[in-house]
């Protein structure tokens, strides 16, 4: 019975032997089957390796950057929303549509004064263009521009019903802005010297000029009901709707001098 267990001992002993040397071949056989390319191949795993830690450290870099950035990117953004709200609040005195007061100042004046490029009989230069206008107004050196005094929605709102109708702070403020364009284009024919306007337009000047001297409206800047020529005051009805309402904000006032409804620009207090 000793004998038997002692056999089987050693047959499970052979077998074990055999299956490590078995195990043995197989490693040396998968060792050798590419030998040339088994190092270049971990080369290549190594350098890729590296290349990845490089792309790793440089990605924990730019967070680090991007993290400590967060808190002036609050700062920018707080400052923008400030000033977001500034031109929203500066928006409402503003117009939607504001013309080119210079471009309309030319048109204006053009038609009243000379171009340049037409001359006249020198021999009459020396009598009569060299005159000095009678009864310019004193307000000629120095002369101040238009006031601009928009309203607001808040205005606008305070007023009734039946008097705001349909108007818009935008539609009222860019006749504020036309009304400021009519007054300048009288101001610079009423300074202009003669030989500057138009043989067609002198009376006009001196009517103007007229008109500038009375009390009422003497130093202030005015235009007349026949100047609501657009392109935003016209003298339709919202044309007398718009004055209706800027008479009663303050912006405006008006008198009659001879044939004349003249309205004149009022400044801020």
């Amino acid at each position: 019975m000793e004998v038997k267990k002692a056999g089987a001992s050693l047959d499970s002993v052979i077998s074990g032997f055999n299956r490590r040397i078995a195990e043995l071949q197989d490693l040396v056989i998968a060792r050798n089957m590419y030998p040339a390319s088994s190092v270049t191949d971990l080369s290549a795993v190594d350098a890729a390796v590296k290349a990845m830690e490089l792309q790793v450290q440089a990605i924990k870099d730019s967070l680090r950057d991007e993290t400590l950035a967060i808190p002036k990117a609050k700062k920018l953004i707080d400052a923008a929303v400030k000033q977001q709200k500034k031109l929203q609040d500066l928006s409402i005195y503003v117009p939607s549509h504001i013309p080119e007061r210079m471009s309309m100042l030319g048109l204006d004046t053009n038609r009243c004064l000379f171009p340049e490029g037409s001359q006249q009989n020198t021999g009459f230069e020396s009598l009569k263009l060299e005159e000095v206008p009678a009864a310019l107004p004193k307000e000629k050196k120095g002369r101040s521009t238009p006031p601009l005094w928009f309203i607001t929605a808040e205005e606008l709102d305070s007023l009734s019903g039946y008097m705001r109708g349909r108007l818009t702070v935008e539609k009222i403020n860019a006749a504020i802005n036309d009304m400021a364009t009519y007054a300048e284009a009288n101001s610079q024919l009423i300074s202009a010297p003669k030989k500057r306007v138009a043989g067609d337009s002198w009376e006009r000047a001196l009517e103007l000029r007229d008109i500038a001297m009375t009390e009422a409206v003497k130093g202030k800047h005015f235009f007349l009901e026949t100047d609501m020529k657009g392109p935003a005051l016209k003298p339709d009805n919202t044309g007398k709707a718009i004055l209706t309402v800027l008479r009663h904000l303050g912006r405006v006032s008006e008198t009659r001098i001879g044939p004349h409804r003249v309205i004149i620009l009022l400044k801020r207090h």
